[in-house]
């Protein structure tokens, strides 16, 4: 019978999943970030309340955003893996898992974004307008900068949650430490394995945390 593993022996296998996690995460991050950012601000521009409201616009938009969002990750994966595959020519690896990641994020983005938007102060936009400036000066000039800690906050958020979705794409094939999880630690019972990635898991997503809080924390102290 072939001897199991211990923690020791998976490091390789440990570091290069590490390093597939953090290209995932890395890149799909960055696509949710510009384009849940783009579809936040339409939502929020052609709301009832908007600067430019039109109701057809933001049912359609909030529809499609609110369908995303409800179906469970592992089954959009499965869901995708044919439009992953015209995407990127392939339906598995961490490459491929990049495309249901930010499919599954940029929804849950959008909305947080439309909600920091929308608590921006009412009187600032107000003021913009009557100086004369125009819908996307209001935007990047107002809107965006007024509303940077609850962005930041919110990627913080979308950021630990694509952790989570990431170790989810290892069950089909998208590699990372959830793959190694999988295939060391749960096919093969083996518990030290399973509880280093966990921790290892943990610890990033902690680290993550913390770093974004303290982003948030610095931008508010700036505005006193």
């Amino acid at each position: 019978m072939k001897q199991q593993k211990n923690w020791v022996d998976v490091l390789p296998e440990l570091f290069q999943s590490l390093g597939q996690t953090a290209w995932m995460v890395g890149l799909s991050f960055l696509i949710t970030v510009i384009l849940g950012v783009l579809v936040g601000v339409v939502l929020r521009l052609v709301a009832p309340d908007g600067l430019r409201p039109n109701q057809a616009i933001h049912w359609v938009v909030g529809v499609v955003v609110n369908l995303a969002r409800s179906l469970p990750f592992l089954i959009l994966m499965i869901a995708l893996l044919g439009f992953t595959r015209l995407i990127v020519g392939t339906a598995y690896g961490p490459t491929a898992a990049v495309v249901p990641l930010s499919v599954g994020a940029i929804p849950f983005y959008a909305r947080v974004v439309e909600a920091a938007l929308r608590e921006v102060d009412s009187g600032k936009i107000e003021a913009a307008r009557v100086m004369g400036a125009t819908i996307w000066q209001i935007v990047w000039k107002v809107l965006l900068p007024e509303s940077l800690p609850g962005l930041v906050a919110g990627g913080t958020l979308t950021l630990v949650t694509l952790i989570g979705y990431s170790t989810m794409a290892g069950a089909i094939g998208g590699g990372g430490i959830g793959d190694l999880a999988i295939r060391y630690g749960y096919q093969r019972f083996n518990a030290p394995v399973l509880l280093m990635t966990v921790t290892l898991l943990i610890f990033v997503v902690q680290i993550v945390q913390s770093i974004g809080d303290g982003i948030v924390r610095s931008m508010m102290r700036r505005r006193g």
